[in-house]
């Protein structure tokens, strides 16, 4: 099988714990992503047409060498053989596209992890797992919340 990880800040200790368990045979494949673009990694998720953006993660501000660094260390903790690239442009756009053969991709909640629900996804990740051509391994990074942190169903309209 050959199972794609998408190493990121924060969550990329979970990846790699979840790789280290395939089987021998899987062909696993690194992959850590920056947008050249970026040139605002500062400005106010507003900007980019979010309405909640104090709820949002903040936007990545990895350079290709701090990028770089994180996939060597990865690599390092991962102790096997894999394949590792850095992928340059729209983060979600270049992992999607890096999944195209993958079988599975294997990711990590990256938003608001002191809850169940869709806030625990950031921005990028809630677009590849939209957008993966694959099966995809959706992992906590550390022990999920208590189902008690669902909300409360919105009152139901009276009739």
């Amino acid at each position: 099988m050959r199972v794609l990880g998408w190493i990121s800040p924060g969550t990329w200790p979970a990846v790699v714990r979840a790789l280290h368990e395939r089987p021998d045979a899987d062909e696993l494949r690194l992959v850590v992503a920056h947008d050249p673009h970026d040139a605002l990694p500062d400005a106010p998720a507003s900007l980019f047409g979010r309405a909640h953006h104090h709820d949002l993660p903040a936007r990545s501000t990895l350079g290709e060498h701090e990028a770089r660094a994180l996939l060597d260390q990865a690599v390092a903790a991962l102790g096997r053989e894999c394949s590792a690239h850095v992928l340059s442009g729209r983060v979600e756009r270049v992992v999607v596209d890096a999944a195209v053969d993958a079988d599975r991709l294997v990711l990590a909640r990256d938003g608001d992890r002191s809850r169940l629900g869709p806030r625990s996804l950031g921005p990028h990740t809630r677009f590849v797992l939209d957008h993966a051509p694959c099966t995809v391994e959706l992992l906590w990074p550390e022990e999920p919340p208590a189902v008690s942190t669902i909300p409360p169903p919105p009152p139901r309209p009276r009739t």
